[in-house]
């Protein structure tokens, strides 16, 4: 032994010296006595060290290793302060790993992390504090299995170190353990740079009926996606999923969702990759779909459309018996899923026979049945028009336009309050609102409550607003594209974005509408409009003006299954309008005008038939 550190000292004296990761840059004429000294020892102790690696005959005796174990140990107390004390702090947290996996011992394992841990706790500023965290954190992964000790050791390089050469390594590490365990990413990593930073996918949201589902996505910011379609495969019904590129989705949102309600089954999102957030929706049927997104928040936004299975199709609820010359059909109320669609047929008999008093009586009484029941036109015609949404605009945090102590939010909502049972008698049909009070809804789940109730007719109640405020009068819109600045302008507020943003989705929209019901919604439009305007034009002391029916790309009205219209009634930011608008009588000749547009509609389309 003493031959060989004889040679030892020999070879370090003609070497050149250890690497500037652990000398530091001083000239050679203001080192001191004892800093030499601390250099020879330092690179003593590195020579032993790496001999242990290279000589078997020295390496494989554990004693050995406890010798170069006390080299470092020697130098961090001759100087806990000087320049080599962190990196032989370092040197034995590095030796005591190596020894555990050498030799097995769990006490070896345990100095490893209490010495790297004390060169990140007394060195902090050390340029090898940030390498010792990411030591304790692979020590925990690898050797301890304990992912969230781990992952607490790669935060604090994240939080502490971000310019520090681990810090990379840090973020991959992050990034696998939130994939494979479930950890959430620290915030730091969510607010970097672009190149850095992952876009955070929200909980999801969805709306699904038999036939139909709307799945809406929200993100922090913009994200790029693609979907992709997967083929029945066995027992394996087709399935569409999502990938979301550069986002991450907190752990506590990865659980899978069971629906088992309607099309949608479950919903299943998960980070399919460090920087992939994949979702998942496990359908019953798929016969077709749509996605699109939204701006101001980004959402990404599906429509999901499948095959109605026959099994599901809900029984016809018999009515009272229908009197003499009407067909019993025509008193059966239509299954909720519009799965069948029934004409009823009125049959004339003329009566040619003297009646006797029983059958007088008996008709009476079935007059009386008659009367009772107040089938509409609309519902003797078997037309389907059995369920109406109306759609007060805004809501809760959202006030829409506001002007002369007026806010659109609250008219709207009371106007769709007076609507309501006025629309249900007159048509008989169904009349559901999409927010009975003071709430927020974000637009696309307005749509979505109309298509999971099969609504037959959806109408959004909104008050105008103008930079001017000598602009006044009534307008009344329906989904489609539209070059017309103003409508533009209109349809920009109501969907809480720019005119830009709109201007970009034109060609995005184009595709989506094709299906749409956009010439019975232009129709619908036209016959509520007319309404209105007569009925309006009416009042006296009110200085009215037609505005006209136009088309303008509104996000509450994309992808509704049903006629679809957005009613503008007058302007809030006008004087005179804005008068009207805070009287009671006006806003009940609004519901009854409205009530009479439909009724139009409905009776022009029966007379088609």
């Amino acid at each position: 032994m003493l031959r060989f550190f004889t040679i030892f000292s020999l070879f370090l004296l003609l070497s050149i010296p250890f690497s500037s990761t652990f000398c530091p840059a001083k000239e050679v004429e203001s080192i001191s006595p004892e800093t030499i000294s601390a250099d020879k020892q330092y690179q003593q102790a590195k020579f032993y060290y790496n001999e242990l690696h290279t000589n078997s005959s020295l390496g494989n005796s554990r004693d050995n290793w406890l010798n170069g174990v006390r080299n470092f140990r020697k130098i961090y107390l001759a100087g806990p302060k000087s320049d080599y004390a962190a990196p032989s702090l370092y040197m034995l947290g590095r030796m005591y790993l190596q020894m555990y996996k050498k030799f097995n011992s769990a006490v070896d394992l345990q100095e490893s992390i209490s010495y790297y841990r004390d060169v990140s706790a007394l060195f902090p500023d050390n340029r090898l504090a940030d390498d010792a965290h990411y030591a304790v954190g692979k020590i925990f992964l690898e050797e301890k299995n304990e992912p969230q000790k781990a992952a607490k050791a790669f935060t604090r390089i994240i939080a502490d170190y971000r310019n520090g050469d681990m810090y990379p390594h840090a973020s991959d590490s992050l990034k696998g353990l939130s994939k494979s365990h479930n950890i959430p990413l620290p915030a730091a990593m969510l607010k970097r740079s672009y190149l850095e930073n992952l876009t955070n996918v929200l909980p999801v949201k969805y709306w699904s009926s038999d036939d139909y589902t709307r799945v809406a996505i929200n993100a922090s910011g913009p994200v790029t996606y693609q979907e992709t379609l997967l083929e029945k495969d066995g027992d394996k019904p087709r399935r569409l999923y999502i990938d979301f590129q550069e986002s991450y989705i907190d752990p506590r949102y990865r659980s899978p969702v069971p629906i088992e309600d309607g099309l949608l089954k479950q919903i299943r999102t998960g980070q399919f990759t460090p920087e992939v957030v994949r979702v998942v929706l496990d359908i019953e049927s798929i016969s077709s779909y749509k996605i699109f997104s939204l701006p101001d928040p980004f959402r990404v936004v599906i429509d999901v459309r499948g095959e109605l299975k026959t099994s599901k199709v809900k029984p016809a609820k018999t009515l009272p018996t229908p009197p003499s010359g009407v067909s019993s059909d025509s008193l059966k109320k239509q299954p909720e899923d519009h799965a069948v669609t029934t004409l009823i047929v009125l049959e004339d008999f003329k009566k040619k026979a003297v009646k006797s008093k029983a059958t007088i009586a008996r008709e009476a009484a079935e007059e009386t049945a008659v009367k009772a029941v107040q089938f509409s036109l609309a519902q003797q015609l078997g037309l389907g028009v059995r369920k109406i949404v109306l759609d007060p605009g805004h809501g809760g945090k959202d006030p829409g336009a506001s002007a002369f102590g007026l806010v659109e939010k609250d008219i709207v909502l009371t106007i769709a309050k007076k609507l309501a049972p006025i629309l249900a008698e007159q048509t008989g049909a169904e009349v559901i609102l999409t927010r009975p009070n003071d709430h927020f809804i974000p637009l696309e789940e307005r749509t979505a409550i109309a298509n999971t109730n099969d609504a037959d007719l959806f109408i959004s109640l909104h008050i105008n607003a103008h930079p001017s405020p000598k602009v006044h009068g009534i307008e009344t819109y329906y989904l489609n594209l539209t070059t017309n600045a103003e409508a533009m302008r209109v349809a920009a507020f109501e969907n809480a974005t720019s005119t830009h943003q709109m201007s970009d989705l034109q060609d995005i929209l184009s595709d989506i509408m094709k299906n749409s019901k956009i010439n019975e919604s232009s129709r619908l439009a036209g016959y509520v409009h007319n309404s209105l305007c007569g009925g309006i034009n009416d009042i006296n002391g009110y200085d009215f003006k037609n505005l006209g029916v136009k088309q303008a790309p509104f996000y509450v009205l994309i992808g509704a299954e049903m006629p679809a219209i957005l009613i503008e009634i007058a302007f809030i930011t006008n004087p005179s309008d804005s008068d009207f608008l805070n009287q009671d009588n006006f806003l009940d000749i609004i519901a009854s005008e409205i009530t009479k547009g439909v009724q139009s509609y409905i009776h022009s389309t029966t007379a088609s038939l």
